[in-house]
């Protein structure tokens, strides 16, 4: 795909995806690299804008993170951002010093409404589509230094009661800097601060859709493949059902998807995902089922250990791919849901740490016989997925599942993994999951469409490895706790426990004692991450 591209300059910051993700939704595409990319390369880039992100040092430092004053010199705009502003006045002649006071959290802001960062139309490409930003308005402040000398040619263009220069521009050179983290939403009028600077300065026509992005990559993966096999391992999660999906547009049969049921899905998972990508689905590929469930139970037998868990699970899935691979005969390329996040995630993109390393990042497999990677939907965040699968005509219900851990129920049951505990935690999250969708929708049809302001963005039930005696109708019993989750998450990395009505919890606790054979008391789960994790194991 021909098309415009903004450059994000990562210095070791938190919000790196961040900044890019709200690039991308100005329409106007984006990548992230380190700020030890090469200058040359940058050039060869010809990006039509550039943005400098935060980072943990201070620009002055002897080993801070640094750029060349000719990054500046490229002729196109450039932001800066918290770390990305001190560092551009600090390398163009200006000074950045130690501040009194550390300036965290929301802070209220004075803007001067004249600069085209906040809708003024003073030398902008595109004036006439420049966003208005209220003179004042509230921002995300998280610095320990500050600007205490501006660079020649640069003129404040925003303050706070305690930071003289939040924002900065030099117009002529279409350099601007910003103290606080438009990013993030936090800072109510940020996403019109980047649609202007990306929009109406940089002047991108906003050509990243994923119309089109569907339409170049279906013509993509045709000239790659050209008339041979491609496999792909089709768990039922979103990146690999619209990898599915857009894959079988391009080539149809030639693409054959291996579904491995080991088991430890969600209730009736297996057969949607099935209804989906099936013999009578809407998509023509090649669909093989493996079921091996009671191979999987054999396995984990015995087993407690949470990451002896994950490890027998993860081999054993490999095994069965294998296996399956090799009965279709020849195949030569391997498809993988490879998204954006991953390949910045392990270190592939910008500067920020490794934060985990993914199993689809890192080229082909050793001794599997194939001669390249089809991974369609790297360059996307998991927003654009989602949108991409909806036009591709994927079901909503499997557009927006959950997110639901490589090793499925296995980490949501404590203790050893059964048949019979496999079911219970099925029912009881079926059940669960359908009261609490059921809440938000009475909720959101009496509010106009609003959501509760409880409304979880993950939550399931698990089953605990705790019996305790009860009592139920009249009869003593000694059954299993099922432990409920919700929890309420930006970005999953922390995570507050969910504030779900006490009668909705409630109904669920009824439901699941009533319905659900084996067990005799259902918990909710309170923990925040940290010091939690959002998955019970």
């Amino acid at each position: 795909m021909d098309k415009e591209l903004v450059l994000v300059i990562d210095f070791g910051g938190q919000y790196n995806q961040l900044v890019a993700r709200r690039v991308r939704e100005c329409n106007v595409y984006c990548e992230i690299y380190s700020y030890k990319t090469p200058l040359d390369k940058i050039k060869a880039m010809n990006p039509k804008g550039i943005i400098l992100t935060g980072g943990p040092s201070s620009c002055y430092e002897e080993d801070a993170a640094t750029c060349s004053p000719e990054l500046f010199e490229l002729g196109v705009p450039v932001l800066g951002l918290c770390y990305g502003a001190q560092l551009m006045s600090h390398v163009l002649g200006g000074k950045v010093e130690r501040a009194a006071n550390r300036e965290y959290g929301k802070t209220d802001i004075t803007l001067d409404t004249a600069s085209a960062l906040f809708g003024g139309a003073s030398n902008a490409v595109n004036a006439d589509i420049l966003q208005s930003v209220p003179a004042k308005t509230t921002c995300w402040m998280s610095h320990f230094d500050y600007i205490s000398k501006l660079a020649p040619g640069f003129k404040s263009v925003a303050h706070t009661d305690s930071t003289p220069v939040a924002a900065m521009e030099n117009v002529e050179r279409g350099l601007y800097g910003i103290q606080f983290h438009p990013e993030v939403l936090h800072t109510p009028e940020g996403s019109k601060m980047l649609f202007n600077f990306v929009r109406g300065i940089c002047g991108c026509c906003g050509d990243w859709k994923m119309e089109t992005f569907i339409e170049d990559t279906v013509k993509k993966i045709r000239e790659q493949v050209g008339d041979k096999k491609v496999l792909l391992g089709l768990s039922g999660g979103v990146d690999s059902s619209v990898a599915a999906g857009l894959i079988s547009r391009a080539i149809g049969k030639q693409l054959t998807c291996v579904f491995v049921d080991h088991g430890l899905l969600r209730k009736n998972e297996g057969d949607e995902v099935e209804a989906v990508f099936g013999e009578g689905g809407q998509f023509d590929l090649t669909f093989v089922r493996a079921n091996v469930q009671e191979r999987y139970y054999s396995k984990l037998a015995g087993v407690t250990e949470p990451e002896s868990k994950r490890k027998i699970i993860g081999a054993e899935f490999i095994r069965v791919f294998e296996e399956e691979s090799k009965k279709i005969g020849q195949v030569e390329f391997l498809a993988q849901g490879t998204i954006y996040p991953d390949v910045v995630e392990s270190g592939l993109g910008g500067e920020s740490a490794v934060i985990k390393s993914h199993h689809n990042v890192g080229g082909l497999p050793k001794d599997m016989g194939f001669i390249g990677l089809v991974e369609p939907l790297r360059d996307l965040f998991k927003d654009e997925v989602r949108e991409v699968g909806l036009k591709l005509g994927i079901p909503e219900y499997l557009v927006f599942r959950q997110p639901f851990p490589g090793p499925g129920l296995g980490i949501r049951i404590i203790g050893e993994v059964t048949g019979e505990k496999v079911k219970i935690v099925q029912d009881a999250d079926a059940i669960y999951r359908e009261e609490v969708d059921k809440a938000i929708a009475e909720y959101k049809k009496a509010n106009d469409g609003k959501a509760p302001s409880w409304m979880p963005n993950q939550y399931y039930a698990a089953l605990t490895n705790m019996r305790s005696v009860g009592v139920m109708g009249d009869e003593r019993t000694y059954d299993y706790a099922v432990a409920l989750r919700a929890v309420k998450t930006i970005d999953f990395m922390t995570a507050e426990a969910a504030q779900i009505p006490f009668e909705v919890l409630q109904t669920v606790m009824s439901r699941i004692i009533n319905e659900v054979r084996g067990v005799n008391r259902v918990f909710y789960d309170l923990t925040s991450k940290p010091p939690g994790t959002i998955e019970m194991e």
